[in-house]
């Protein structure tokens, strides 16, 4: 996107998995370390708490820990598009938070502002590791850097809203995505620091999307099947550039997929 202006509230959103998002609609914070500021202030007035529906099918009790060797990476980070099968790989909880986990949090943070993004899971860069960061301004320098490292869902809200996405795992593809409008989440940020808080309105929805990266569920995997059927051309090139770039056959096909059965709640439709 070349350039970031404010978004009415009843403006369809492109969300780019990142989504490029409005300039100026969130404070400015300087520090990489700092994750929502906003857990520790009362809710604004206009925020809705999200619905019980609790703890369904979020579990981490399951997830194995990361290893060293799971956190390795080369500079500079690179997207990584579908059909590759690292987005689809189980993914690990991380459980050492040290000068190397900073580094790859720095590193997601330039890969998502080179690329016009608001929002990046380290599956995306080819981590299979549960870590997201996202920036609802999408601006270097604006708005409010968030770090959530093994992020679990504590509620969600029933009311669901409607909304353009897109995913820079997809490019080029937007099609709309039905998702709740308020989620509380349990974290913990780049030093390990457990919190929690509620979020609303477009920082849910990106949140929702990069959690979903974490599960192995693709946007794609949240559309109506009228809406899917609207992409299908645009994810089969996505199969055709892959198999030329590695010369192995696409690991999924959208001609022979069937729905997979994802994770409660999170606009199930």
């Amino acid at each position: 996107m070349a350039s970031l202006t404010c978004v009415r509230p009843t403006h369809s959103l492109l969300l780019r998995c990142g989504f490029p998002l409005p300039s100026r609609c969130f404070n400015h914070s300087s520090s990489l370390d700092r994750v929502l500021s906003i857990a520790n202030r009362p809710m604004p007035r206009h925020t809705t708490t999200p619905r019980a529906v609790a703890k369904v099918g979020f579990s981490p009790a399951r997830d194995e820990l990361a290893s060293p060797g799971d956190l390795e990476f080369e500079a500079p980070l690179k997207i990584v598009q579908y059909p590759d099968p690292k987005l689809r790989a189980r993914n690990k909880r991380i459980a050492t938070f040290d000068d190397n986990l900073k580094k790859i949090v720095h590193e997601m943070f330039d890969v998502m502002y080179k690329t016009d993004g608001i929002g990046l899971s380290a599956p995306q860069v080819g981590l299979n590791v549960h870590l997201m960061v996202f920036n609802p301004v999408g601006v270097r320098g604006e708005g409010e850097e968030i770090v959530l490292v093994n992020p679990r869902v504590n509620k969600y809200s029933k009311k669901l809203s409607l909304s353009n996405e897109g995913c820079l795992s997809f490019p080029g593809i937007y099609a709309d995505v039905k998702r709740p409008e308020s989620v509380k989440i349990d974290a913990r940020d780049v030093n390990g620091t457990k919190f929690s808080v509620n979020l609303s309105g477009l920082p849910a929805r990106v949140f929702q999307h990069e959690f979903d990266h974490l599960q192995g569920i693709l946007f794609f995997e949240r559309m109506t099947e009228e809406v899917l059927d609207s992409i299908s051309g645009q994810l089969q090139a996505l199969e055709m550039k892959y198999e030329e770039m590695t010369g192995f056959p696409s690991p999924e096909t959208i001609v022979n997929r069937r729905r997979r059965k994802v994770a409660a709640g999170f606009g199930k439709l």
